[in-house]
């Protein structure tokens, strides 16, 4: 529950949703054989750009 986690958590949270999203790509197309079009190609980039974002950014 990400109430009781510690004050990280959004950034563990984040890296966690951004890892599923490309690792879920990366299965389809190695796995399953679905090559993935443009557009889920640049959903996973804003995704990832936005983990990258909410981890390294720095705060004041």
């Amino acid at each position: 529950m990400p109430t009781f986690q510690p004050a990280n958590f959004g950034r563990v949270y984040a890296a966690y949703g951004g890892i599923f999203i490309l690792m879920a790509l990366l299965w389809g197309w190695q796995i399953d054989k679905i090559i993935p079009d443009r557009f889920e190609i640049i959903g996973a980039s804003v995704v990832l750009i936005g983990v990258f974002i909410i981890m390294y950014w720095p705060r004041g």
